[in-house]
């Protein structure tokens, strides 16, 4: 459960270009119109990660109007093979259409969930990862949905404020669930109030 006694942590992240890749789109990819809470989860794993917790969303704000751009990138067609045998990405290299977003900025609300074998109290990890973002500190990069959308990120400022939108944002994937050596996506019905996604605690299973 979500411990309802503590502040969520909260953290800005924004970038140039942003892809939250729709699972129905087959061919081209189109992008939710606002982060996922897969997608943050992500970012949050990029800045701060053990394996003694778990990172579970709240909400997402969205800093900025929901602009769009069509774009072509290169992608490739096949996956290396297992037997450890040549590839060339040259040859199976393939053009792909993506309708992303630009010029985004998030704040991400989450809590940090203790895992049964951790062995500090959450307190410890919530400064651990406040320190970090104060110092810019990362794993690795984290980015946007697709790796070469680079995200920065940053403590906030307490002068943001989310966009006066609202919309039925339809079927919208949560999470992926590992069970039994099998992913299995996690979807919910998503909704923007006055530019804020709230993220139903049901879907992390708890």
């Amino acid at each position: 459960m979500r411990n309802g006694k503590l502040p969520a942590l909260c953290v800005k992240v924004w970038g140039e270009y942003a892809c939250f890749t729709r699972p129905e789109m087959k061919v081209e990819r189109v992008s939710y119109p606002v982060m996922t809470p897969s997608a943050a989860r992500g970012v949050l794993k990029a800045i701060f990660w053990k394996p003694e917790f778990e990172w579970q969303v709240r909400e997402i704000h969205v800093l900025r109007p929901i602009r769009h751009i069509s774009l072509m990138r290169n992608e490739v067609s096949k996956r290396m093979s297992l037997s450890g045998g040549p590839f060339f990405a040259d040859e199976a290299r393939a053009q792909r259409h993506t309708l992303a977003l630009r010029d985004v900025a998030y704040l991400i609300y989450a809590d940090i969930v203790l895992k049964d074998h951790a062995d500090k109290d959450v307190a410890a990890y919530r400064d651990q990862f406040r320190r970090r973002v104060a110092r810019g500190e990362c794993y690795f990069q984290p980015y946007l949905g697709c790796r070469e959308f680079t995200a920065y990120f940053s403590a906030p400022t307490g002068n943001e404020q989310p966009i006066s939108l609202s919309d039925d944002l339809g079927r919208m994937l949560g999470e992926i669930r590992f069970r039994n050596g099998k992913a299995e996506p996690v979807f919910f019905h998503a909704y923007l109030r006055q530019g804020i996604l709230h993220v139903p605690e049901e879907i992390y299973g708890r």
